[in-house]
């Protein structure tokens, strides 16, 4: 292989000189190349094609009807797996290829795998590419190839070696030369002599495999060469083959064909391909040359008469015309996407062919049954058809979200929701969502029909059913949370009692699939193959039976909740008592670690269609949970019989569990063989299929919901293309890499080790030519602090580092990197990891590169241009660059942009380039010739706000998702740039152009100098676009809204500081670290504990409160470590303080809409983990008008353009400002959504200088909203439930009441908190007894059994308080055998419904001696034993205020022109009214309402609404 850096500058300059040679070439229609690398000979130029299938080059350059092309592969990573040894395989024919030698004149791919990793492999492309005398090019754009011969047609070009005038090299076409006679054999040849059925086949160009599907059917197959005479009384059946060029120059084919064929009583004629095409010219139709033919694994065609949609494999430039077909003849399938005829049929003789390959080899196997079909014909038997299924269009849907995000269950579930009901509304069928998250998109006004923040339980569930009374439920839109509340609504007969019909799969399915044992019987029935293991009751003993090692795991359960790997007796008793806690089955797994993990995602409709619209491979091995693990799309190291081995096989399955709609199926494959096993299938969406879709472009989310309502697959649009149908499977022509985040520093005591249970809390996607820029793209979207695959970040001895690579850590990539930078060999890094040498290589080239760049560490201006570009082909960003040559990334940048090394733009079109489309879905490359996109048209620039973490989650999502659909309201075209994979930002229809890229200076640079965008608005993306403002600012970009240099007031703590000394604005006591020292004369003057506080971070990263000095040193270190450019800052911490949240907008500093909410926990717990009011319910007038004070100096003085966001504590009469955050912040959607006003649209319009109304204080709509946290401990092996001033929450959900404790017990119970039955456990200790005493007494009045730690006990044993011991005391303190029954017992029994637990101080400080506390082992048994747990005084308080008055009945009115006078006084006890305007449902009717209004004026009864619900029946 030659290797090109970019696609030489004279393609399309050739012109063909030959005369009468029949191209009809221009200038344009040809091509040449010249091989800057001597070569092993010259090269003649013939025809130039693509090809789109991403497995299956063996196959295909073996393939005789790529005779005299130059093959283009679209898909840009080539080699991956090597080649196979050339071996015999059944009834003599080659193992692995199509014919005995590469038939293809020469292969021009992107890039050449210079590592092959494969089980199977014996030698690299290039080594059997020099072995077979056939010259190859790599480094070629081969999108902007595809997308000329697209254009343009197929082409004529040539490869000249440098040195030869290209003049000297004739132009030939091979459309003038009959190509079959060159490839076919020249004697017969019998396969399989002693089959039944005689086969005789017509060597066209045969490949092997349409011989061996004869022979496996038990055929005896003769092959005769093409011109070969036939007589009928030699077989029992004809077939013809495929093979290359003009089916009209084998006229002596079609001649001895027409003798055997046209008679009154033929034998069977069965055509491939060029056998296709042959048949009909012997029955008199027409063929034509295709513009560039159909060549790849993706081609759809429609079977006549079932109107099934097969994906199938095709390699052909001319077609059949059907208009020319005679009477008696018909189309048997048609290409869904062209049009074209795919095969005829004759209608009662046994002839017919098919333009495709049923034979696949490379290719999918759905119609290999044809060869069944033919030998079935011969033998006399006959085709059956499936019909069609009914189906009735739902009239209202009702759609289950998922709640609060979690781990294992994040804002994928937002998108997939929020994709349903555009689907469904693109139905005009009405749409009804539950979900109790109020910052996600599809909880907005206007998407939904109906929106109900409330619990996703069977009893809320069930009340909305009966209050709206849908006729269909979408279950699988809303992750585990929905799908389970569905089946446990079906098994309570609520569904068929309220007539309501599950639509897409059904709840039996859902249960196969969900239930390991029914599954495991399901998968035997078709002869597939799970994980040995055992759903059982018993579980160690199932163990033994299995041998260890086993996994361990929750049926029921998402995102490997309850699951772990154990190795003995002792680790599968603790691993089994925490996973029964929270499920009923544990499954027990025999361990494939090591194994490959592949998934697909497929797509079925209700008549049969199925697809496969992506597969993944884990770079990870088995062991490690989908969701922690690094994942590349599509696969890389499986070869074509391996994918679509497990491509079939999921189909097969799908179709047996009676899946409708979207799923997904992942596999344990063996890296050593073709041994796999099934591990699971998720019936629903899922993170993988929110992945998935944004990989491919394909809107799994919306195909599925379109589904459910019975629409076929094969009627639904691309909606990238708009021309092609959705029932294909997509074609990449780049390589994408999905890297997980997790927060665990954020958690004390928290096992670092990923494994079997999720732990992360977000994940990127990142596109790109090559494994290597996509993957250290994603390196950097994961944290923007890291410049990519860095061996600096985890600088490890040999000890450790072994043992990190051998037992994975949330930064085993990086010991990875400091291992290959150290000199690990790639073998002995994969005996430690399991990771495929394919990978391991790619890797090690990113390092020695890096190496090679540290070489010009004196001047990077003697560094040649080429190391400098393969850097940034690589994925080297400037700033890493600028790292090994120790410079600025400024000057790379310079460096770069003076020789011309810049990206282009290329589209995600789902087809690569095969059709065009006309797509908005953009990614930047350095290994691209030209980009894909004109910049014309001005835009205006949004951007995202990256990867989901703790404290940067779903709402500012929400917020960015609103600024762009305002401003498309507006008239602006739009630009979102984002990497997210789980948002709806990233949905390619919510915007005009978006960016799938970094969100660094670097990258949005990039865009802005090639868009030139009328602005760039940062203030709606969160953290992360507020940290590069400076940057943008200083390279004169515009920035629409508040000015980069305020923005740096409010980040830059001593800045902010030093601003509100100036204008009077009261805040705690600070000071600006200078050194250490300073630091703790500081603390001691104003007193322990202070809080240490960095610049621009968020979610309070590095923050922390100190008690000692020791502590101070401590967290200054950390601090001075995350905010190393900007200061730090240490302030007095004011303890037992309310904390009052401010979220406002405002116009040149003019304020104009303020939201207050309060936080119901005391200031120290962070705003992102606090429970939060609005209205404020405890605030009163005087303190309000201080705070609208407060934020009119503050908004001024800092010139906010936009939104803006002050926290504030009150404390003894006094406020004071803690922290300015000049952007959205995650409380927007909270307060925008309550109290009726969306704030991001309001600042949206005053961003873009619209003018717009004063809002003043936003007051509310006379409810009450309650925003609650949701944590996910139960994944944090080890971590401890207390909260403090760094967030650790992973999301929220708020509901709604007519008075705070309503809107409180509704939102935590969709937290997954269930309301006490029985038991509850105090362990509350000394702190603030009195405080709790009124409480204690509701509780033991309502019945509760009340336990309590030995403490608190004895103040409250008068009321009937239980005391129950420790299970830590030493034992030399509670001698065993009078030992009463402890803590632990109950906890491990589920005898407690509820834990209340105190920490000792509650005071927002993150110790670490906590690990030691009673109080933190007795908080940590709840969360494993998943017992409901409140650790926060005053939130017990307000769980407990009201628990004894809750209301399950209500008094309705109804309205008649007597009682008009009456019913005023009882209105405020009233649930509603009715009033009805004539008798149609009662004698109650209002003949003259202007009566009542007249009584209401008169009562002077204001602000009726708030008492009851005014119902009109108009009719």
């Amino acid at each position: 292989f030659a290797k090109e850096t970019i696609l030489s500058s004279n393609l399309g300059s050739e012109i063909c000189s030959k005369t009468n040679c029949g191209c009809n070439t221009t200038g344009e229609d040809v091509f040449a190349v010249t091989l800057k690398s001597t070569f092993l000979g010259v090269m003649y130029c013939v025809s130039s094609v693509f090809q789109t299938g991403m497995v299956g080059y063996p196959e295909a350059l073996t393939d005789p009807s790529y005779k005299s092309q130059i093959l283009t592969l679209t898909y840009p990573l080539i080699g991956n797996y090597g080649v196979p040894k050339d071996e015999d395989g059944e009834f003599g024919l080659s193992k692995w290829f199509e014919s005995s030698k590469i038939h293809a004149a020469a292969l021009i791919v992107g890039e050449l795998s210079e590592n092959p990793s494969h089980w199977s492999s014996a030698k690299s492309l290039d080594q059997w590419f020099r072995e077979q005398g056939i010259p190859g090019l790599e480094g070629v754009d081969t999108r902007s190839l595809t997308k000329k011969i697209r254009e343009k047609g197929t082409m004529l070009g040539k490869l000249v070696v440098e040195g030869t005038s290209a003049n000297d090299i004739p132009f030939d076409n091979p459309d003038t030369r009959n190509l079959v006679k060159e490839v076919s054999m020249k004697e017969p040849k019998v396969f399989n002599p002693e089959g039944t059925v005689r086969i005789t086949a017509i060597d066209c160009g045969i490949k092997y495999n349409q011989i061996r599907c004869f022979c496996q059917r038990g055929a005896r197959v003769t092959v005769v060469p093409w011109d070969y005479p036939l007589d009928s009384n030699d077989f029992d059946g004809l077939f013809i083959s495929n093979g290359p060029g003009n089916p009209e120059y084998c006229k002596e084919t079609v001649e001895n064909i027409r003798n055997v064929a046209c008679v009154e009583n033929p034998k069977p004629v069965f055509g491939i391909c060029l056998g296709h095409q042959l048949l009909s010219l012997v029955i008199g139709a027409k063929t034509y040359k295709m513009k560039y033919g159909n060549r790849g694994h993706n081609q759809p065609c429609i079977h006549k008469g079932t109107n099934r949609c097969f994906i199938t494999s095709q390699n052909h430039g001319f077609a059949v015309d059907p208009n020319t077909l005679p009477e008696a003849w018909d189309v048997l399938f048609t290409n869904a996407n062209d049009k074209t005829s795919e095969g005829i049929v004759h209608n009662h003789k046994p002839l017919f062919s098919v333009q495709f390959h049923p034979e696949h080899m490379a290719g999918p196997t759905d119609l290999v049954g044809l060869f069944d079909v033919f030998l079935d014909t011969v033998k006399d038997a006959k085709e059956g058809k499936t019909g069609k299924t009914a189906f009735v269009r739902p009239r209202k849907v009702l759609v289950l979200g998922s709640g609060g995000l979690s781990i294992g269950q994040a804002g994928e579930f937002d998108y997939s929701g929020s994709q349903a009901i555009k689907a469904l509304k693109g139905e005009n069928i009405q749409t009804v969502l539950i979900n109790p998250n109020i910052a996600t998109v599809q909880t907005s006004k206007g998407l939904a029909d109906k929106v109900y923040f409330l619990p996703i339980t069977p009893e809320y569930v069930t009340q909305v059913i009966k209050n709206e009374r849908p006729d269909g439920v979408l279950l699988t839109f809303g992750g585990q949370t929905a799908l389970n509340c569905g089946v446990e609504l079906t098994k309570q007969g609520v569904l068929e009692k309220y007539k309501v019909r599950v639509l897409g799969t059904p709840v039996a399915s859902i249960e196969m699939t969900e239930d390991r044992k029914i599954f495991v019987e399901k998968m035997e029935e078709i002869n597939e193959h799970v994980a040995p293991s055992e759903a059982a009751m018993s579980a160690v003993a199932a163990a033994e039976r299995l041998s260890y090692p086993v996994l361990v795991r929750s049926a029921f359960a998402l995102g490997g909740l309850g699951s772990g790997f154990a190795n003995n007796r002792e680790e599968m008793i603790t691993l089994v008592t925490q996973a029964f806690a929270h499920t009923s089955q544990v499954l027990v797994d025999k361990s494939l670690k090591g194994w490959k993990e592949i998934e697909y995602e497929v797509v079925r409709d209700a008549y049969d269609n199925c697809v496969t619209v992506c597969n993944m491979e884990n770079i990870d091995p088995l062991g490690i949970h989908t969701g922690e693990s690094i994942v590349v799309a599509p696969s890389q190291t499986l070869n074509d019989y391996e994918y679509n081995m497990l491509r079939n096989t999921a189909i097969k399955v799908i179709r047996h569990l009676g899946i409708v709609g979207e799923c997904n199926i992942q596999y344990a494959l063996n890296p050593e063989s073709e041994q796999y096993y099934i591990i699971e299938v998720n019936a629903r969406l899922s993170r993988s299929s929110a992945l998935a879709s944004k990989a491919t472009g394909y809107p799994l989310a919306y195909v599925a919901a379109k589904l459910g309502l019975g629409i076929p697959l094969p009627m639904l649009k691309n909606s990238v293309t708009n021309s092609t149908t959705a029932n294909f499977e997509p074609s990449l022509d780049y390589c994408v890499v999905k890297v997980p985040r997790w927060d665990l520093s954020k958690f004390l005591r928290v096992s670092t080790k990923i494994g079997s249970s999720m732990k992360s809390v977000g994940e990127v996607m990142a596109i790109g030519r090559s494994f290597e820029e996509a993957f250290q793209k994603a390196l950097r979207m994961v944290d923007e602090n890291c410049v990519g695959f860095d061996h600096t970040i985890k600088p490890v001895s040999e000890e450790v580092c072994n043992d990190e690579l051998q037992t994975p850590t949330d930064k085993r990539i990086f010991v990875l990197a400091a291992a290959l930078h150290a000199g690990y060999t790639v073998e002995r890094l994969y005996e430690l990891t399991k990771i495929d040498h394919w990978f391991l290589h790619k890797m090690k080239n990113i390092t020695d590169h890096e190496k090679l760049l540290e070489a010009y560490n004196r001047d990077e201006s003697a560094m040649p241009p080429e190391v400098l570009r393969k850097a940034k082909q690589l994925g080297f960003s400037d700033k890493q660059i600028a790292q090994a040559v120790q410079s600025t990334e400024l000057a790379v940048r310079k460096l770069r942009r003076d020789w011309k090394i810049l990206p282009a733009v290329k589209q995600i079109d789902t087809v690569a380039a095969e059709w065009p489309a006309h797509t908005n879905y953009l990614y930047l490359t350095y290994h691209g010739l030209e980009s894909d996109v004109v910049f014309e048209q001005p835009h205006v620039m949004v951007i995202g706000s990256g990867v989901y973490r703790i404290g940067s989650s779903v709402e500012f999502d929400w917020c960015a998702v609103g600024c762009i659909m305002e401003l498309r309201k507006m008239g602006y075209k739009t630009i979102m740039v984002n990497y997210n994979p789980e948002t709806v930002s990233t949905d390619y229809d919510m915007c005009d152009r978006l960016y799938f890229d970094e969100i660094s200076f670097e990258v949005v640079m990039d865009i802005y100098e090639m868009e030139n965008p009328e602005g760039i608005i940062l203030s709606m993306g969160g953290q992360l676009p507020n940290n590069i403002a400076m940057s943008l600012h200083r390279q004169q970009c515009r920035i629409l809204g508040t000015s980069p240099e305020f923005i740096d007031s409010a980040e830059n703590r001593f800045k902010f500081s030093r601003m509100l000394d100036t204008i009077g604005i009261s805040q705690p006591r600070w000071k600006e670290l200078s050194d250490i020292e300073s630091a703790v004369g500081f603390c001691e003057t104003v007193g322990y504990p202070c809080l240490v506080r960095p610049s621009y971070v968020l979610s309070g990263a590095a923050m922390n409160v100190a008690y000692s000095d020791s502590d101070l040193e401590k967290y200054l270190t950390n601090a001075v470590a995350v905010s190393k450019e900007h200061p730090v800052v240490i302030s007095k911490f004011i303890q037992e303080a309310k904390e009052i949240d401010v979220d406002a907008v405002a116009c040149d500093g003019v304020v104009i809409a303020i939201a207050v909410s309060e936080h119901v926990e005391n200031a120290g717990v962070h705003s992102g983990d606090a429970t939060l009011v609005t209205p404020p319910q405890d605030i009163n007038q005087k303190t309000m008008e201080r705070i609208k004070m407060i934020v009119y100096a503050i908004g001024q003085e800092l010139q906010v353009t936009g939104p803006f966001n002050l926290q504030l504590i009150a404390k003894d009469d006094q406020l004071k400002v803690i922290e300015c955050n000049v952007r959205v912040s995650r409380s927007f959607p909270f307060v925008s959504k309550t109290l009726g006003v969306d704030l991001v649209a309001l600042a949206t319009r005053v961003i873009l200088g619209e003018e717009v109304e004063a809002v003043g204080l936003m007051k509310g709509i006379g409810i009450v909203g309650v925003k609650v946290p949701q944590f996910s401990f139960s994944r944090l092996a080890g971590a401890d439930v207390v909260l403090g001033v760094e967030m650790t929450s992973t999301g929220e959900v708020a509901c709604f009441g007519e008075n705070r404790y309503e809107a409180y017990l509704k939102a935590m119970l969709s937290t997954g908190f269930k309301i006490p039955k029985k038991n509850i456990l105090l362990t509350i200790g000394t702190y603030k007894v009195m405080a709790y005493f009124t409480a204690i007494q509701t509780l033991e009045s309502l019945g509760y059994n009340l336990y309590a730690s030995l403490g608190t006990a004895d103040f409250y044993t008068e009321h009937g308080v239980m005391a129950v011991d420790w299970p830590f005391e030493e034992e030399s303190d509670c001698p065993s055998k009078d030992k009463q029954r402890n803590i632990m017992d109950y906890l491990e029994e589920n005898h407690f419904d509820l834990v209340v637990n105190l920490s000792m101080r509650n005071s927002g400080g993150r110790r670490l001696s906590s690990f030691v506390t009673k109080g933190y082992r007795t908080r940590r048994m709840a969360i494993d034993y998943s017992v409901p747990l409140i650790t926060d005084i005053k939130c017990t308080k307000l769980f407990l205020a009201k628990a004894g008055c809750r209301c399950d009945y209500a008094l309705f009115v109804g309205a008649s022109s007597d009682n008009a006078t009456v019913l005023p006084s009882i209105a405020s006890t009233t649930a509603g009214l009715k009033m009805y305007l004539n008798d149609t449902y009662s004698t109650l009717k209002m003949d003259n309402v202007s009566l009542w209004m007249e009584v209401r004026k008169q009562q002077g009864i204001q602000q009726i609404q708030q008492y009851f619900i005014l119902i009109y029946f108009l009719f």
